[in-house]
């Protein structure tokens, strides 16, 4: 049997399209025989891993004692509802797991720990409404409770457990009376909270319960791997039209969150700029006003209902901010609305950068995605940027920063032929498949349209295409990488198996749509042989970043692939980077340490950092409260300070594809977006909203303007051939 599939580059944060990639050739005589639907669909799951995933990993029991663990932690992944007793029980399905699953499509194990599931779920609820109607919580000790229990051990017993699960009531009391509910509100909000999870979970149907389970197998052999039954691969459709939950968000289960994983460049929650990737969402409220549904350990689907909704309605989030502690939240409107494209096509701007007493132009191109030419009105990356290049050195920039901090990948072809603006010709790719074969994606038009100084600027969040377009022009030595320690690390590729018509050819028809198997089937190499899977593309400068770290990456995924590498490819080698790295290094640091934004902006680095470490929060209800006048009056000392500052920034002119082939340039932008009103109240004001506050853009540009002075003496250095096969 063999079909002919559509490939696609899941990026770090979402999914999209590739080019063209050999079909997946799968052995005839799939077994297929177990006695119901879902045994069929669980047996054939685990015969395509075995078959199609990459590393060619069969079924046994080492990976049987992984999936076993795998769907005990999708379950319970804070480790304090199933006791130990209920681990150890669990074990007598491990003998046989692997045959059960493999050759009858034996789902018993999955029900029957379903099953306990709901029991101590509903147990939790129950204490937690005796504990709540019965005692009177103080907060003046020195306790803390551990938020984070991904790595604790499970409670021994009941009276280990009850103790654990009083000690999260209180946490969560002392969060509802900081959010300003009396005891009697706060009482009624928790009650209701654990006792919906309990009833959301009991009324989950079957199908959900083999998705969990399904998926729980399909990650033990990476973390890309998914299976998606009808109604998720409804919502996977729907993010492949970049319109998920009608507010431009991607989502996925992080613990017992559902976290933000993907801003859609152009939709609503992208444009109001106040949810982020990594925020973590704990309510949802429909509209303004009323009380919100809490959605902690819910399943993603049901979040992903309470935020869906009709176009031009309001929907309000309460979520932790990225890197926050737990005790943190924000409250956020957006309006529903679809993803307008033209907000998520490349843009570019030009500033008349200070250098000394003289002034140094420089041009930024912002690039949200890898977009193809099928992707609305025939436009491609490609094109776009193109144009915007052309418009840049029209103007006279003497160099250009390629922004791809939020870039997560797109089109594969498009990674390759938009590397080629910059280089003459040569291999920007290198793919392994399933059978080993290395092939080469390369540039081969022999032309370069600009041949400047040029810094891609990276963060945790480029990923897949991103990291291939960086990788390749590090490997040449034609771009100054500056970002992050690392891009996320994502250098795998995944296709669709439809298990439907799989399972026609294999002589069964399904009773039902039995969904699709999403499974890595490639990896990606650069032009020197590295693989960007796990490591990523590492700057040749790293600059401070509240997204560096290691939770946002491939490595903090479960199961991840290893690194590794092929032999060189043949690409032409350029020294424009090498001789200049430790001057631009040590010149960024200097300004950095003299300036007093980054130090505002390290101290917030540090204390973010001291969240994250420490796991925990204070049960102090007093301590709590002076924590958060802290930040909130750092918090309005930094918009103050910026809003002050914005009057003395350097005009920028936004270059657009509406304006792009205009002569000259428009009004500088810089005018109308640094007049607050004359009654704003920098209290009001999101820093990071703040004319003029991308401290990593405008050090980039100092690097950009330093790299200038460097490199225009030398500005056609010819290129050295690296030999290979």
């Amino acid at each position: 049997m063999k079909r002919h599939l559509r490939i696609i580059l899941p990026c770090a944060l979402g999914l999209a399209l590739l080019g063209t990639f050999p079909a997946i050739a799968l052995r005839p005589g799939l077994r297929i025989d177990a006695a119901t639907p879902d045994g069929q669909i669980l047996q054939l799951n685990s015969q395509l891993l075995e078959q199609a995933q990459f590393a060619h990993r069969g079924l046994d029991d080492t990976m049987a004692a992984l999936f076993l663990n795998r769907y005990i932690d999708a379950l319970d992944s804070s480790h304090e509802l199933f006791f130990k007793s209920d681990i150890d029980e669990f074990q007598k399905f491990l003998p046989k797991l692997a045959e059960a699953t493999r050759r009858t499509g034996d789902t018993r194990a999955a029900r029957a720990i379903y099953e306990r599931y709901l029991q101590r779920s509903a147990e939790r609820a129950d204490l937690v409404e005796k504990v709540l109607g019965e005692e009177t919580f103080e907060f003046t000790g020195n306790d803390r409770y551990t938020y984070d229990r991904e790595d604790a051990p499970r409670p021994l017993d009941a009276a280990a457990a009850h103790a654990l699960w009083r000690q999260r009531v209180r946490a969560d009391f002392l969060q509802e009376k900081l959010d300003g509910k009396d005891a009697a509100a706060a009482t009624k909000t928790l009650i209701r909270r654990y006792r919906r999870q309990a009833d959301t979970m009991k009324n989950l149907g079957a199908d959900a319960v083999l998705e969990i389970y399904i998926n729980a197998l399909a990650h033990v052999y990476d973390p890309h791997s998914d299976y998606m039954g009808s109604q998720q691969l409804e919502t996977f459709n729907v993010s492949m039209g970049l319109s998920l939950s009608g507010v431009g968000a991607v989502l996925q289960s992080e613990g017992d969150y559902c976290e933000i994983r993907e801003l859609v460049p152009g939709g609503p929650a992208a444009r109001g700029g106040k949810l982020k990737a990594g925020d973590r969402i704990v309510a949802v409220l429909q509209g303004v006003k009323g009380e919100p549904a809490d959605v902690f350990n819910l399943p993603l689907s049901e979040t992903v209902k309470l935020i869906r909704g009709p176009k031009g309605t309001d929907v309000t989030l309460i979520v932790i901010p990225a890197g926050a502690s737990d005790d943190a939240r924000e409250t956020i409107t957006i309006r529903r609305d679809e993803v307008h494209f033209e907000d998520q096509e490349a843009k570019a701007s030009i500033i008349d950068f200070p250098a000394g007493e003289q002034t140094t132009r420089i041009g930024v191109i912002d690039l949200p995605a890898f977009y193809a030419s099928d992707q609305g009105q025939g436009q491609s990356a490609t094109t776009d940027v193109a144009r915007l290049i052309r418009k840049l050195k029209s103007e006279g920039v003497r160099g250009i920063i390629l922004d791809l901090r939020r870039n997560g990948g797109g089109s594969l072809q498009e990674a390759i032929e938009l590397t080629g603006l910059f280089i003459p010709s040569g291999a920007v790719v290198q793919t392994r498949d399933l059978s080993g074969q290395v092939g080469v994606g390369a540039d081969e038009d022999g032309q370069t349209l600009y041949d400047g100084p040029l810094v891609v600027l990276t963060s945790r969040f480029s990923a897949s295409a991103s990291e291939i377009l960086a990788g390749a022009l590090q490997d040449y030595g034609r771009a100054l990488i500056v970002g992050d320690s690392s891009t996320f690390g994502k250098g795998t590729v995944q296709t669709m198996l439809p298990l439907g018509a799989i399972m026609e050819d294999n002589g069964v028809t399904p009773k039902a749509d039995p969904g699709v198997l999403k499974v890595t089937i490639s990896k990606f190499y650069r032009p020197g042989g590295a693989s960007t899977q796990l490591r990523g593309v590492r700057p040749d400068l790293v600059l401070p970043s509240f997204t560096d770290t290691p939770e946002i990456s491939e490595a903090g995924l479960d199961n991840p692939m290893e690194w590794d590498a092929v032999p060189p490819a043949r690409y032409p080698r350029f020294s424009l980077v090498k001789p200049y790295v430790s001057t631009l290094m040590e010149s960024s640091r200097a300004r950095i340490a003299a300036d007093p934004d980054f130090a505002e902006w390290l101290k917030d680095l540090a204390l973010v950092e001291k969240n994250r470490a420490s796991k925990s929060v204070s049960l102090n209800e007093d301590e709590r409260r002076r924590e958060r006048n802290e930040v909130k009056e750092r918090v309005e000392a930094q918009a103050a300070r910026r809003l002050a500052q914005a009057a003395t920034l350097p005009p920028v002119y936004e270059i657009t594809l509406k304006n792009v082939d205009a002569p000259g340039l428009p009004e500088p932008a810089k005018a109308a977006a640094n007049k607050p009103a004359a009654d704003a109240d920098p209290a009001d004001t999101d820093p990071e909203e703040a004319p003029g506050t991308d401290l990593l853009l405008e050090e980039t540009e100092h690097i950009l303007s330093d790299y200038v002075q460097l490199l225009e003496p030398t500005k056609d250095p010819r290129p050295d051939t690296v030999r290979a096969r």
